[in-house]
């Protein structure tokens, strides 16, 4: 297969652990006969400083026509007295806006072998964690009209539209689906139907794309219920479906039980399954250039786009199985040392996954 990808390693450590992400990527390339094609661009705080702001139109002109797009991090303290349509942050929103993402898959996985650094009980995770939660980007309170603040006989108002239409719905759930065709064919829908007309419509729509994957279970929970079975039980949930405000709280839930988010990918797809792809972990400015950085998340990041945008199912396991062979093995960088093991640093983290693959 060819793959033409776009790198945007970013700010901070952004192009520390982009650099170990992609040796793992050609090692997978060359070890599954793919051929790949990287074109690195500038966004964020290095973008601004050579351009002036924070999205070149060049980087969007590239990443339009890549396969897929990998970012390291943006952002950092030098750019912190910047407004805020000018800051590094305004080109990973940007992009996400450019390339029509609508869907972020957050998947929550925690080793076995780093069982220790959750911060739940260990009964609970001594098998580990495996959630994905696939949260609708574009859509809902956070951008439905009308919006805004105003007086009323002498009292302030502020006023949000929670808002979703049959095909916003449909598109986001259809990624579900394919998700959890990948992984264990389960689907959560999570809403709040029992308050909300617009959760009404989701679990309608919901259950209607049901019907086109008779291969997967479906069930459906309420919001406030799902935050609570995330942390008593986390190992009864696959593939969690919702929308953008319970997607923006659960998906950040779900990352902290894992105890590291040094160790956590994430993917945002359009509707042609293309995306972008990046750990979670943001740009960690005090620790950039120190050979500190984990990569773990970005080498995930690695692994969630060959899956996700080329469907590329052996691959991907290969790159997380090499990552948990690295942790079995005892080999720790600074964030996840809680059980104790060999401390490496970022590059000898990432030739060592190259090594297992």
């Amino acid at each position: 297969m060819d793959m033409n990808i776009v790198l945007l390693p970013g700010d901070g450590i952004g192009p520390e652990i982009t650099e170990q992400a992609v040796a793992v990527l050609k090692k997978v390339a060359d070890k599954f006969g793919h051929n790949v094609t990287l074109t690195e661009e500038l966004i964020g705080g290095c973008a601004i400083d050579a351009t002036g702001k924070p999205l070149p139109q060049e980087t969007v002109d590239a990443c339009k026509k890549a396969d897929a797009v990998f970012l390291g991090a943006v952002g950092g303290p030098k750019w912190d007295n910047l407004d805020g349509a000018t800051r590094p942050e305004a080109g990973l929103l940007g992009i996400r806006k450019e390339l029509g993402l609508f869907a972020n898959l957050r998947p929550a996985k925690l080793f076995p072998e780093l069982s220790s650094a959750c911060f739940l009980r260990p009964d609970i995770v001594e098998n580990g964690i495996d959630v994905m939660v696939v949260r609708e980007l574009t859509g809902g309170i956070y951008f439905g009209q009308p919006q805004g603040q105003e007086v009323r006989d002498g009292i302030r108002y502020g006023y949000n539209t929670m808002v979703y239409n049959e095909d916003e719905v449909r598109r986001i759930a259809r990624t579900a689906f394919e998700a959890a065709m990948k992984r264990d064919k389960r689907v959560c829908s999570v809403d709040k139907a029992n308050v909300l007309e617009v959760s009404r419509l989701w679990r309608a729509v919901v259950e209607e794309v049901a019907a086109e994957y008779p291969e997967v279970e479906l069930s459906h929970m309420y919001v406030d219920n799902a935050a609570m079975q995330l942390v008593r039980d986390p190992n009864q949930f696959d593939v969690v479906v919702t929308g953008n405000l319970f997607g923006d709280i659960l998906s950040d839930e779900a990352a902290v039980i894992t105890g590291s988010i040094g160790m956590l990918p994430s993917a945002s797809l359009n509707k042609s399954g293309s995306g972008l792809f990046e750990p979670i972990h943001g740009s960690a400015p005090d620790i950039a250039g120190q050979n500190k950085a984990n990569p773990l998340a970005s080498i995930l990041s690695m692994a969630m786009m060959l899956r996700h945008s080329f469907n590329l199912i052996k691959e991907a396991n290969a790159i997380e199985d090499a990552v948990q062979k690295v942790l079995r093995e005892g080999y720790r960088t600074g964030d996840i040392m809680s059980d104790g093991g060999t401390l490496v640093g970022c590059n000898t983290m990432g030739n060592l996954v190259v090594e297992r693959l």
